[in-house]
């Protein structure tokens, strides 16, 4: 049960990074680059994304 709602609180950071992302005011190469990044290592990419990337 533990690892299911770990799980979805990583989803749900996820989702909301690449939300936004695509909302920020980057070109599209940068946001590509973070979305994929996000996708690739979700929990990670997602705390790097709003430690260095919302610039």
């Amino acid at each position: 049960m533990l690892e299911l709602i770990l799980s979805l609180v990583v989803l749900a950071v996820a989702i909301y990074a690449i939300i936004d992302v695509v909302g920020q005011p980057m070109s599209t190469g940068k946001k590509t680059i973070w979305i994929i990044l996000i996708l690739l290592f979700p929990l990670l990419g997602a705390i790097i994304y709003f430690l260095v990337g919302r610039g």
